[in-house]
């Protein structure tokens, strides 16, 4: 028992560091518009500081489901904060009627096939999750 035990601990210890290493993308619909984006762009756009790309097109941002592990990696290593002061960032924007935060969706799957069919859909997933049918426009490692 004490076998199984250190092998189940063992398994988790490794999904969580081969999450926690996973390569993000950013990504928009294949037909968009916009070609590249920085860092500090993406993060306006998840933060609620800019509703705009840089083309100056209307962005609408897409997040992960909320607990994830990719969403949790996504906010610290683009925006530099937790999922935790996004909340509150968030909340703050809401309460003052300055902000909409980004429609929350199930996984990878979602972010793709909405990006896919709206240009002005922004989104992220795990690179190994990119197709042709999205452009990354940032990646973060």
């Amino acid at each position: 028992m004490k076998n199984f035990i250190k092998t189940v601990i063992l398994c988790v210890t490794i999904l969580c560091t081969q999450s926690a290493l996973a390569q993000i993308a950013v990504v928009v619909g294949a037909k968009s518009e916009v070609a590249a984006m920085n860092a500090d762009q993406v993060s306006s756009v998840f933060l609620g500081k800019s509703d705009k790309f840089p083309s100056g097109s209307t962005a609408l941002p897409l997040d992960q489901a909320s607990g994830s592990g990719i969403r949790g990696n996504f906010y610290d290593k683009v925006t530099g904060k937790s999922e935790a002061q996004v909340k509150s960032a968030w909340s703050r924007l809401v309460f003052s009627g300055k902000g909409t935060p980004p429609k929350e969706v199930a996984n990878s799957g979602e972010v793709k096939k909405l990006v896919s069919t709206n240009l002005n859909a922004i989104g992220y997933i795990e690179k190994s999750a990119v197709d042709s049918s999205v452009k990354v426009v940032f990646s973060a490692d």
